[in-house]
């Protein structure tokens, strides 16, 4: 079983299988040219924040890419830069069926209001963290301090608990 993400698994463990990077990332370069750096930024922006590939996953794809032919690579601005062959669009026709079951699977991540909710969540997040951070760092805290913080933080997660919980397991 997956690890929750706001009421159900994490999108990688449930809708982006093993084996579906390559098929994404090479219908991203059929688009256009693109370096690596461009392949995850494209990706993360397509999900909406909700995935994002690390470099060790997507270089490995492109080169598997390039060794199977179906892409090839030039340096242009000190990048390498990859494009689609014809062997490589040939691959993507014939397995149309395969990105589009990927497509169906990651819809939901598209869903422009789940995707904007999810994107503001995480900003406050990040926000949250900065503001624990710079009160670790900038401020003396005790002991008295401090287990209040961490009882406020204890009752946000029981409380962001009992939310995910309200809609049941899917």
């Amino acid at each position: 079983m997956g690890r929750q993400w706001f009421g159900g698994e994490a999108p990688r463990a449930r809708r982006f299988e093993k084996g579906d990077l390559k098929y994404v990332i090479l219908d991203l370069i059929a688009e256009k040219p693109r370096h690596g750096y461009e392949i995850i930024r494209a990706l993360e922006e397509r999900f909406g924040g909700l995935y994002t590939p690390s470099p060790g996953a997507v270089y490995p794809t492109l080169q598997l890419l390039e060794d199977l032919g179906h892409v090839t690579a030039q340096q242009w601005d000190g990048k390498r830069v990859y494009a689609i062959t014809a062997e490589g669009r040939e691959f993507l026709a014939e397995r149309e069926q395969v990105l589009t079951d990927i497509r169906s699977r990651v819809g939901t991540w598209l869903d422009p209001s789940f995707r904007g909710e999810v994107q503001a969540t995480m900003h406050e997040l990040r926000d949250l963290a900065r503001l624990l951070g710079r009160g670790a760092r900038g401020r003396h805290l005790d002991a008295e301090r401090l287990r209040r913080v961490r009882e406020v933080l204890a009752r946000t997660r029981a409380e962001l608990a009992a939310i995910l919980d309200e809609g049941g397991t899917r």
